[in-house]
């Protein structure tokens, strides 16, 4: 029974490389708005947002998972809410360009590779090729933790 759960995704590209996210994560996605710079944060956390009257913090993906920037500057946020101690927060994650929602079954997912992946095997929740292209799905639990949130990306 449990092979035959699917879930659904929202795919996206970073760096030249093709991601997934659970959809339920996922509260909307924004066209980049003006962002403010927070002095002294880690090199991942690019600054806040105005989001709807609230702040949400702006994680830069790109560098939380090591890749290679391209020329092309991330276009949107995707905005996660995760729950922290109690309180539902936005977090917006930098993306090159969000696809589309897609239907994934659990089984279709592979365990992550012991290496060659292009990011730390510790955000990826496993891999599933979509198209003929390998997509990593990432584990949004591990990735948007106080924990990883609050450490320098040099430092895990």
């Amino acid at each position: 029974m449990a092979d035959d759960a699917t879930h659904q995704y929202l795919t996206f590209t970073l760096c030249g490389e093709h991601f997934a996210l659970p959809s339920l994560l996922v509260s909307e996605v924004l066209d980049m708005p003006p962002m403010t710079v927070v002095p002294l944060a880690p090199g991942h956390l690019r600054g806040v947002v105005n989001l709807r009257g609230n702040a949400a913090t702006v994680v830069d993906l790109g560098c939380k998972l090591e890749l290679e920037f391209g020329s092309k500057a991330p276009t949107c946020l995707i905005i996660v809410e995760r729950d922290y101690d109690g309180d539902t927060l936005a977090v917006a994650a930098l993306a090159d360009a969000v696809h589309e929602v897609v239907e994934i079954a659990d089984a279709d997912i592979a365990p992550p590779p012991d290496m060659g992946l292009a990011v730390p095997p510790r955000f990826v929740r496993g891999l599933v090729s979509l198209e003929g292209t390998f997509t990593i799905i990432l584990d949004a639990d591990r990735l948007f933790s106080l924990e990883e949130l609050s450490a320098d990306s040099g430092e895990l």
